[in-house]
């Protein structure tokens, strides 16, 4: 077992900046290589149907602008396919999507669309795009993820970082009791969603988990103390809880 947890980097949030007034600032591909050279391990966007902040021209430029492993989150459409296909990220994590949603607000419902997801996933792997799907930490998805074929999951553990106490406890519970299932089922297991340095620590510990995909709050703290600096901090409490699970 890998005892090294990657850290991918989501830089949606920098082009929501950019988008707030237009033109070209700030850059996202800039963020990404500087996240990059502070050593993230990849770089997540989300290419959203309304082009919310993340653009196409992002897209084409972080394939040729980065040299760490592009995530490109996406929903399960024909025109995401088609983009997804003819840049050929690393890798693409299938996610839910709503328009008049803030943000993504919950996992895919693998057991009831797995008619529909197969053939993405399916044309995805067939050009050697990395496919994840974007879960709730839940055995009966985990077991429709894994009968599809997808080689990774991500959980979604926006409920534990949103909970409290008795409610935080027993969401931890439900990411762990997913974790080791998903281990048992042969997924790599991915989490992410509303992580934070309060938050990660639990979930950075627990050893089967191989990538955490942090975002918001990354940029948001960029805006205090720079995304070198906020990055280092968030490796720090990563590396600890992961070093103290393996010791």
């Amino acid at each position: 077992m890998d005892s090294y947890l990657r850290l991918g980097v989501n830089i949606d949030h920098v082009a929501t900046i950019r988008n707030a007034r237009g033109g070209d600032h700030p850059d996202p591909v800039r963020a990404a290589k500087m996240a990059e050279q502070a050593g993230a391990d990849g770089i997540t966007a989300h290419l959203r149907e309304d082009r919310r902040h993340i653009s196409d021209a992002d897209i084409e430029r972080l394939i040729d602008g980065i040299n760490v492993p592009l995530n490109l989150e996406m929903a399960a459409t024909d025109e995401m396919l088609e983009i997804a296909l003819r840049h050929k990220p690393h890798a693409a994590c299938i996610v839910p999507e709503k328009r008049e949603e803030q943000t993504t607000e919950g996992g895919l419902d693998v057991v009831g669309g797995a008619h529909h997801l197969k053939t993405y996933i399916d044309k995805l792997s067939a050009e050697g795009i990395r496919v994840s799907l974007f879960i709730e930490p839940d055995v009966a998805q985990l077991d429709a993820a894994a009968g599809l074929g997808a080689p990774v999951v991500e959980l979604h553990v926006g409920s534990y970082c949103d909970s409290r106490q008795v409610a935080r406890s027993r969401e931890l519970q439900r990411i762990e009791k997913a974790v080791v299932h998903a281990h048992s089922l042969g997924l790599e297991c991915h989490a992410g969603h509303g992580l934070t340095y309060d938050t990660v620590g639990p979930v950075a510990a627990m050893p089967t988990i191989a990538e955490l995909n942090i975002g918001h709050f990354l940029i948001g703290e960029a805006i205090f103390t720079g995304l070198e600096n906020a990055m280092m901090r968030m490796r720090s409490v990563m590396n600890k809880a992961r070093a103290r699970e393996t010791a």
